[in-house]
C-alpha cells in the first residue's frame, strides 16, 4: 500500500490544489517501509489526482481539497482521508492503527475569495 500526504515543514499541507510536495509512505503488514518527498513539478489542482495515480498511491491524507478533486480521487480509486491537520507522520500512524478520521465534507473552496480565511475548522490563508 502506498499512503500520500500532502505535505509543507512536516505538515500536512492545507490547500491540495497548491501542493507543491507530498510525502509518500510505503506500508507493508501495517508498518511504514519506506518513505520518501517528491514535488509536484509545478503540477497543480486537476493535475494532482494523476500525479498521485501515475505514483501508484492508494490512500491521500489531507487539508481542503475541493470538490472536482475530490472526484478525481474517487475516479482514480485513491481513497480520501481530507480534512486533515497537523504532523504527516502522526496522521500516517492514526490512519494505520484505524484511528484518523475520514472527514465527509473536507472541501476547502478559495475560489472567489480572499486568503485569509477560514475553512470550517482549519485556517487556509497566508500560505
Amino acid at each position: 500500500m502506498r499512503i500520500a500526504v500532502t505535505y509543507e515543514n512536516g505538515q500536512i499541507f492545507q490547500h491540495f490544489g497548491r501542493t507543491e510536495q507530498f510525502k509518500l509512505y510505503d506500508v507493508a503488514d501495517g508498518k511504514v517501509i519506506n518513505e520518501q518527498v517528491v514535488g509536484t513539478n509545478g503540477t497543480g489542482h486537476g493535475a494532482l489526482a494523476g500525479f498521485l495515480k501515475n505514483a501508484q498511491v492508494d490512500v491521500l491524507i489531507c487539508g481542503g481539497i475541493g470538490g472536482g478533486a475530490q472526484m478525481a480521487m474517487q475516479e482514480a480509486g485513491i481513497t480520501l482521508y481530507g480534512g486533515n491537520m497537523g504532523s504527516a507522520d502522526e496522521a500516517v500512524k492514526a490512519f494505520l492503527v484505524n484511528d484518523l478520521a475520514q472527514n465527509s465534507n473536507p472541501t476547502c473552496d478559495h475560489h472567489g475569495h480572499g486568503e485569509g480565511h477560514t475553512c470550517g475548522s482549519h485556517s487556509c490563508g497566508n500560505h
